[in-house]
C-alpha cells in the first residue's frame, strides 16, 4: 500500500472543505480587499494611509457599513468621478469617521468631523468633489488635516 497517496487524499479533502466553508462563512459579498497608499500634506507633515478602493455603486453604497474597527492608518476611498456634489450619510456604520471631500484637483474641500454613527443625517460636501476619504473619528484634528491640505493618490491625477 501506498501510505503517501493515502494521506495525501485525506489532507486534499480537508483543505478543499476549509476552503468552502471559509467562502461560506465569508458570505456573498464578501471580497479581500487590496489597499493602495494614499498621502495627505500638511502643515504638520506628510502623512500616509493604507486606503481601500470604493468605486462601483455597491462598494459606494456599502462604504464602512458594518465594521467594528477600524485602523488609525486605515479608510475607505470613494471615486465619484466625475467631480460632482456628494452626499454622504453613517445609515449602519458602527464608527465614528471624519469624512474628507475631495476636489479633482487633490485639494481638500470639507471635512466632516466625528459624524455620528447609525445616523441617516445627509452629509454633504459643499462643492464639487472628486472623492471621498473615510477614517476613524479623530484623524483630521490628530493630524492638523484642514481644507485646502493636498491629497497626493492616483485618482488625483499628477500634482
Amino acid at each position: 500500500m501506498n501510505f503517501d497517496r493515502f494521506v495525501s487524499r485525506p489532507r486534499s479533502w480537508l483543505v478543499a472543505s476549509l476552503v468552502v466553508l471559509f467562502g461560506v462563512l465569508a458570505g456573498p459579498g464578501a471580497q479581500a480587499a487590496t489597499f493602495q497608499p494614499l498621502e495627505i500634506v500638511t502643515k504638520s507633515g506628510v502623512h500616509v494611509f493604507s486606503v481601500e478602493m470604493a468605486t462601483t455603486e455597491e462598494e459606494k453604497e456599502t462604504g464602512l457599513m458594518y465594521r467594528k474597527e477600524l485602523a488609525d492608518s486605515k479608510g475607505m476611498l470613494f471615486d465619484f468621478s466625475p467631480e460632482q456634489e456628494v452626499s454622504m450619510w453613517m445609515k449602519n456604520t458602527y464608527l465614528s469617521l471624519d469624512m474628507i471631500f475631495i476636489r479633482a484637483d487633490g485639494r481638500i474641500l470639507r471635512i466632516a468631523e466625528n459624524t455620528e454613527p447609525m445616523s441617516t443625517r445627509i452629509i454633504p460636501s459643499r462643492g464639487l468633489a472628486r472623492g471621498v476619504l473615510e477614517v476613524v473619528a479623530g484623524t483630521a484634528q490628530k493630524y492638523g488635516i484642514r481644507p485646502g491640505d493636498r491629497v497626493a493618490h492616483p485618482l488625483f491625477g499628477s500634482h
